[in-house]
């Protein structure tokens, strides 16, 4: 599941970032509203499945963040994150359009809990769960892959790769972006394990058929039907 994480405070989002990505979440991350607005906004074809935002973010607010999703059309739950947690701060925050609010400090599983309770209200959970390029496909529920009806073996993070450049069908995805959203923010982008991870991948994909993540020079990995 793809999520957006806006949260200006590094320990904090460092805190959420690695926790939700131990539970196989996919998570991008942007230290102000105008960043989290330009990713949500970027790619339509594979939108986030649910948002994370702190209202008192640089640049724009989460609360004004929120507006303006819903009247560009973005309908994907959003969770607030706020030390401010009187009535009207509530009432404010959902009447932004938000869809729950969860007032810091909090501990982590209630977090988990309230995204688990916000995807089992999300319309369009069954037609992301499933993702498909030609043969080979990956439910992510189940944390399943399977291509020409053989099942493939994958490591957590081999399922993680997998999924991003799933979800990413048929764009190229840069080794910077695979870096951040897969392994994380701080890790160290001079490091190869991008490159190694593909290759792990082909060699479990592409010994059921035709190879279908392809090299883009300069940029980085695509997935797309086999040329």
């Amino acid at each position: 599941m793809r999520v957006l994480l806006a949260e200006d405070d590094r320990k904090i989002a460092s805190f959420i970032l690695k926790g939700l990505r131990e539970e196989g979440y996919l998570v991008e991350h942007a230290i102000d509203g105008e960043l989290a607005l330009s990713l949500a906004l970027s790619d339509t074809s594979s939108p986030f499945d649910m948002m994370i935002f702190d209202i008192m973010l640089p640049r724009r607010d989460g609360l004004s963040l929120c507006r303006e999703l819903r009247t560009r059309g973005i309908h994907a739950p959003v969770l607030l994150l706020t030390a401010l947690d009187g009535v009207d701060d509530r009432v404010r925050g959902l009447d932004s359009g938000a869809d729950d609010y969860l007032v810091k400090p909090f501990d982590f599983p209630e977090l988990l809990a309230r995204l688990r309770a916000l995807s089992r209200r999300m319309p369009h959970a069954v037609s992301t769960a499933l993702l498909q390029v030609e043969d080979l496909i990956l439910d992510v529920n189940k944390r399943v892959a399977t291509r020409n009806g053989q099942s493939i073996d994958l490591s957590t993070r081999e399922f993680h790769l997998l999924e991003y450049l799933m979800r990413s069908a048929g764009r190229a995805v840069g080794r910077t972006v695979l870096l951040q959203t897969v392994w994380g923010f701080d890790f160290d982008g001079a490091s190869n394990v991008v490159d190694v991870y593909v290759g792990y991948l082909r060699k479990k994909i592409d010994a059921l058929g035709p190879p279908l993540i392809h090299t883009v020079r300069g940029v980085g990995y695509k997935i797309a039907e086999a040329e």
